[in-house]
């Protein structure tokens, strides 16, 4: 057996440790109130056009850093304080949440808008070089103490990532992206950036509020139903992943918040925190597809070609398994011939200690773009677990679709006559014909089960005693 479960505790950022977004509540200090006004006060050189209301709060650098002594609560804080009144109405001093690289307050601004303004942590800038170079020193003792063990890609991949995630205006950027490449999707809510307040240290974005996607207690309270919300999930990420190679990398549940829409009142999956993105090459994108397609209809020789395109070599059987997280027996049978029990999720658990360096080997020879995949993958895992809907057929279902898409349009693309991409598109419209038609026999089944069910309940209430 082999697992995904230790893969990702070897992929976990030691950069990158959340406490749960908008989960710990400490209330606002004075260094940050300064850094609030510290990073306004460079808006004007770091924002795009459009950038001149801020003019009257641009405020001196040096000034504001010779303050970050001052006491809380003092006359002189108190002063300092009442400059961030000429950017908003009212401010609340008490987090919504914090995390490792920033903290969320709620804001009103003095047109009546009502804003979540997130505010990177002073001095985030200038530790984070340090934070790297001590991961750096860190895995070169780890591998003189364990030669066979190599992690030199996790400070690859700190290097990598974390400038881009403190660059707020990036994250923005990221935002305004996703919301236009999944503008179909009327079920997935997107925050509006402000940028005419916003600046790489402080983002300004619509407030919008909702329950943590893995809150069962929220959506059964709020008439949400889990499995929608799993479906939901499930096409909005494989989109993401196979048909855009523009990938959300940190779907934990403080950053996917669910809710009622007001003007609808539809489900809704809000999606936040977009400072980590991972961008896919159509090379990997297409191997990816391609991988997968092999996976769900149990096409084994596939399974190797193309595990194997994307770095596994011999080790192609563990690298399925942890794409999958399921044993090889399973991946054999096809994953979607029976969903994971708890008996194979326990033994995958307990066997898997015996694989790490075969995992430490296969993590150093799968493309770089691969390790964010692996995490998002798991993330997403986690949050179907805790909705117990991991069971459900639906996720199989739409990643089968958006690779029959990606693969068309592909082909589509490289024909060379309107007769061959004529071809094609029948192909593609059949073969998603055979993907919905196996979901509609999978209903009529679960509701026959359904009615089977309620008969012989309904039979044995009724039997005498």
């Amino acid at each position: 057996m082999f697992c995904l479960h230790v893969c990702m505790h070897a992929c976990v950022y030691v950069y990158h440790v959340h406490t749960g977004a908008f989960g710990g509540q400490k209330r606002i200090s004075a260094s940050l109130e300064l850094e609030l006004q510290m990073a306004m006060g460079h808006k004007v050189l770091e924002t795009e056009p459009g950038s001149s209301a801020l003019a009257t709060a641009v405020i001196s650098y040096d000034y504001l850093t010779s303050l970050r002594s001052v006491p809380y609560g003092s006359e002189e804080y108190l002063q300092r304080r009442s400059q961030i009144h000429d950017l908003f109405l009212s401010f609340d001093d008490t987090p919504l949440g914090a995390a490792s690289l920033a903290q969320v307050h709620k804001a009103v601004l003095h047109d009546g808008r009502t804003v979540a303004v997130k505010v990177q942590h002073p001095k985030v800038q200038a530790q984070s070089s340090k934070d790297i170079l001590l991961m750096e020193v860190l895995v070169l003792a780890v591998k003189q103490l364990f030669p066979d063990f190599e992690f030199m890609w996790l400070v690859d991949e700190a290097k990598k990532n974390l400038p881009l995630e403190l660059d707020f205006l990036n994250e923005g950027r990221n935002a305004e992206k996703v919301a236009h490449m999944l503008k179909h999707f009327d079920f997935l809510k997107v925050p509006q950036i402000h940028w005419e307040l916003s600046t790489k240290r402080v983002l300004l974005m619509e407030f919008v509020e909702g329950g943590q996607v893995n809150d069962r207690d929220y959506m059964e309270k709020n008439q949400i139903d889990v499995n929608e919300i799993s479906c939901h999930l499930s096409k909005m990420y494989s989109e993401m992943i196979f048909v855009n190679g523009f990938v959300h990398c940190d779907p934990h549940p403080g950053n996917v918040l669910v809710r009622k829409r007001p003007d609808t009142g539809k489900a809704e999956i809000v999606l936040l925190d977009h400072g980590l993105y991972q961008v896919l090459t159509e090379e990997f994108r297409l191997d990816y597809c391609h991988l997968w397609q092999s996976l769900i209809w149990t096409d084994m020789e596939r399974v190797k070609l193309y595990s194997q395109r994307l770095g596994a070599a011999e080790l192609y059987p563990l690298f399925a398994c942890m794409l999958t997280a399921r044993s090889w027996d399973s991946v054999k049978r096809g994953i979607g011939q029976a969903p994971v029990t708890a008996t194979e999720d326990s033994e995958i658990r307990n066997n898997a200690a015996s694989y790490l360096p075969e995992i430490n080997k296969l993590l150093n020879h799968v493309p770089r773009q691969m390790l964010l995949i692996l995490k998002t993958n798991e993330l997403l895992r986690s949050i179907e677990t805790t909705l117990g809907t991991r069971s459900s057929a639906s996720s199989f279902l739409n990643m089968s679709r958006c690779c029959v898409r990606a693969l068309a349009k592909h082909r589509k693309r490289d024909a060379c006559s309107f007769f061959r991409r004529t071809q094609i598109s029948f192909s593609e419209a059949f073969s998603l014909w055979q993907i919905s038609l196996h979901e509609l026999l999978l209903r009529v089944k679960g509701l026959r089960l359904a009615c089977w069910v309620s008969a012989l309940l309904g039979w044995l209430t009724q039997a005498p005693r």
